[in-house]
């Protein structure tokens, strides 16, 4: 669960966790990005998210070198990609995990572009 009481309220309510650990494998649920109130630039929404992703890896046990594989929903694709490529590149180093980049009409957060969905293996020990 998170550690912000208004969004642990958000999930007990919806009902999902921000990650499951089964056997050797977390699977987090989707983090989505976008601009602060005032930024007309993504680059520090994503950095954010990717902050986050970190911060609940860690405390799965794990790191983004261990993640095998890395799923974005975009809401326009073709305009974010090289940004959001630029920043995950900061973060996700080779060997690099698997990435699927889809296309979406929209995301449950109204202020969201993009929302990112990783699964990590167990760092080992």
């Amino acid at each position: 669960m998170p550690e912000n009481p208004e969004a642990r309220a958000f999930q007990e309510a919806v009902g999902y966790a921000t990650a499951v650990i089964a056997g050797d494998t977390i699977y987090l649920s989707g983090v989505v990005a976008g601009p602060a109130k005032g930024e007309s630039d993504l680059a520090p929404g994503y950095e954010r998210a990717f902050a986050l992703i970190a911060a609940t890896l860690a405390r799965a046990g794990a790191s983004w070198d261990d993640v095998v594989d890395i799923t974005t929903f975009h809401t326009d694709l073709a305009a974010h990609i090289d940004g959001f490529a630029a920043v995950k590149n900061r973060h996700v180093k080779a060997p690099f995990p698997a990435w699927t980049a889809i296309g979406v009409s929209r995301l449950y957060e109204p202020t969201a572009v993009v929302e990112i969905k990783v699964v990590a293996r167990v760092a080992k020990k």
